[in-house]
């Protein structure tokens, strides 16, 4: 079960919900016995797996390619760049911020033409509101801008 809390947005006045994450995350081992659990394949091999996948992206991508991994979803570089005015300014190296991974979730055409996206059964979520005074944790590193939080 997920959970939120209720925020408010100065600039436009209103309150909305924000997704927020709690306790640490879920590391590399846990998901690896998880998926041996409900798999043939042992432990140690889906560590082995998980632990280069992410070299194996990172080569792919570098490529000008786009990675699908069935069921999951699509990974792409991309750029946070800032503009020129003309064309005579354009500086690649100068205007390009930061290089990220963009991640788009599978998704399946339902029968009555909407689609499902993959990690999210929204019908299947039951989300719990925090108390406003409930502290908010960062159990990623690197402080607030790599904290995964859905808005």
């Amino acid at each position: 079960m997920p959970f939120y809390k209720k925020s408010f947005n100065k600039q436009q006045g209103v309150y909305y919900p924000r997704a927020i994450v709690q306790g640490k995350p879920v590391e590399t081992e846990t998901i690896a016995k998880d998926l041996s659990k409900i798999s043939t394949v042992s432990n140690s091999d889906v560590q082995a797996v998980l632990g280069d996948i992410s070299g194996v992206m990172h080569t792919r991508m570098s490529q000008g390619k786009s990675v699908h991994i069935k069921g999951l979803g699509y990974f792409r570089y991309v750029l946070d760049t800032k503009g020129v005015k003309d064309v005579k300014d354009f500086n690649f190296s100068k205007q390009v911020q930061a290089v990220r991974v963009e991640f788009i979730p599978e998704r399946t055409r339902m029968s009555n033409g909407t689609y499902s996206r993959a990690l999210v059964e929204s019908d299947e979520l039951e989300w719990i509101e925090l108390s406003p005074d409930t502290e908010d944790q960062d159990p990623a590193p690197g402080g607030d801008d790599d904290r995964p939080v859905i808005e």
